[in-house]
């Protein structure tokens, strides 16, 4: 690896990078600020490792309860649709999840922030030239 390159894990556990063998005697940890260290070998050379190797979303996030809820929920409905879905409707392949879901899983995480959705008028979905009852973003929209 470059000196100073950054080390983070973005992946699916909190066991893809091996922090224990960082853990050594002979390596330097000094750290930065909150979530970000420098892990310093003898000859100077340095790693900037992040949340300790721990998953970034998770770790680093405000709330991770509530990042981990929304992918919860977003999975939950998503395995609901694979099982209910009539024989034939999806073959193996990768999909990008509806819009319409995302904005759904939105939806019922904003009474954590005590936040309320209005409904568009027709005047209004009609001046954004949008379904009242969503999607709301433009299907080149990537969330």
């Amino acid at each position: 690896m470059k000196n100073s390159c950054i080390v983070c894990n973005m992946g699916h556990s909190n066991t893809e990078i091996d922090v224990a063998s960082l853990r050594t005697p002979e390596l330097t940890w000094e750290r930065v600020r909150s979530q970000v260290d420098h892990v310093i070998w003898p000859d100077g050379k340095r790693i900037v490792l992040l949340a300790e190797g721990r998953l970034l979303n998770l770790s680093c996030s405000t709330v991770p309860t509530f990042v981990l809820s929304i992918t919860a929920t977003t999975q939950a409905l998503a395995l609901i649709e694979l099982y209910n879905a009539p024989e034939g409707r999806y073959k193996q392949d990768v999909y990008l999840l509806p819009k319409k879901m995302d904005e759904y899983v939105a939806s019922l995480h904003l009474p954590t922030f005590d936040a309320h959705l209005t409904e568009l008028t027709d005047e209004q979905a009609k001046y954004l030239g949008l379904n009242k009852n969503g999607p709301f973003k433009p299907n080149y929209y990537r969330y």
